[in-house]
């Protein structure tokens, strides 16, 4: 179902700064005057700019930010979380809940809407779906997004369910993940000034046949359409990156020739309803961009000839990146 949103409806439920701070109780730190002192007060955020002439009614921009992975843990949860809270806060810095509310408070002021495309949370606990609430707010159906494959995950390597990247897998909490955003996760649309945002479920790679038709359905009412999904298709030049990235760390570049393929790529190459899907995008003169993240890096590579696919950098590393679309 489409929702038609409102800049100021969505602005003032996707920011909810006091929410952010009632739960944190963190500064945000680009309004501290000690740091940074001869620098902008914004400086700190690492921002990619792009424009997309997808045929909107009038011109708007967006933060698109992926990859916050909270870590957070109240006392009463269990050893697990708390492990997991020790642990993957020193993966990621602890610093998540700072680079996310710089990056609202930034959004306030330059951009007209905020896209998060998953990984809001780095594993399942009340305080990690305390602040996707706070973040949210209430107002279901007024904000756009999608969810990461760690919004799916209990207690990472520390639980007795492994994870599956499978619909079954997911099935054993996705009522408890769908309880804490305010838009349906497997499949949503949202209509900003005649551009049609389609966010879908894809954490493992693949979409499903239910997902399919409802885009095709999304394509038939004639609007320019941008993708947002958390995994990125893994087009040549972005799957090269990926694995530059995530295997070959520290090393330099030795060929330009597309690595084997493994994971998300393997998948979409291999599994026949995504296979088709990705083959059709590449003919839908409708498709305008595809933004997604997850793989921590800004990369951005032509999809299609009316679409190109741009992957953010990781929000925890205060990335973001500002779409224009006219």
């Amino acid at each position: 179902m489409n929702n038609t949103m409102t800049r100021r409806g969505f602005i003032r439920n996707a920011l909810a700064m006091g929410g952010l701070a009632s739960v944190s109780q963190l500064p945000v730190l680009a309004d501290d005057p000690t740091l940074f002192p001869k620098r902008g007060q914004y400086e700190r955020l690492a921002l990619a700019y792009n424009h997309v002439k997808a045929g909107a009614t009038k011109p708007f921009s967006i933060l698109h930010i992926s990859d916050t992975h909270f870590t957070a843990a109240y006392p009463h949860e269990g050893a697990k979380k708390q492990e997991l809270k020790l642990k993957r806060t020193q993966t990621f810095g602890g610093r998540q809940e700072e680079a996310l509310r710089d990056a609202l408070a930034w959004a306030k002021r330059n951009v007209d809407y905020v896209l998060h495309t998953g990984d809001l949370i780095d594993w399942q606990s009340e305080a990690n779906f305390d602040l996707v609430k706070k973040f949210f707010g209430d107002a279901a159906g007024t904000l756009f997004g999608s969810v990461g494959n760690h919004e799916y995950s209990p207690d990472m390597w520390l639980g007795e369910i492994k994870e599956r990247r499978e619909e079954t897998f997911k099935d054993l909490t996705r009522a408890t993940v769908q309880a804490a955003f305010p838009f349906d996760i497997a499949f949503n649309a949202t209509v900003v000034n005649g551009v049609n945002f389609v966010a879908l479920d894809d954490v493992y790679g693949y979409v499903t046949p239910n997902q399919v038709a409802k885009f095709r359905a999304e394509a038939a009412k004639g609007m320019p359409m941008v993708l947002c999904m958390h995994v990125p298709f893994m087009t040549e030049g972005i799957w090269l990156a990926s694995e530059k990235f995530w295997r070959d760390a520290g090393k330099k570049f030795t060929s330009a020739a597309e690595p084997p393929a493994r994971g998300d790529r393997k998948v979409q190459l291999e599994d026949p309803v995504t296979r088709d899907f990705i083959a059709y995008l590449k003919t839908e003169p409708l498709l305008k961009a595809i933004l997604a993240g997850h793989l921590h890096i800004t990369v951005q590579e032509r999809f299609s000839p009316t679409a190109m696919q741009y992957v953010v950098g990781g929000n925890f590393m205060f990335h973001g990146q500002e779409v224009l679309f006219s």
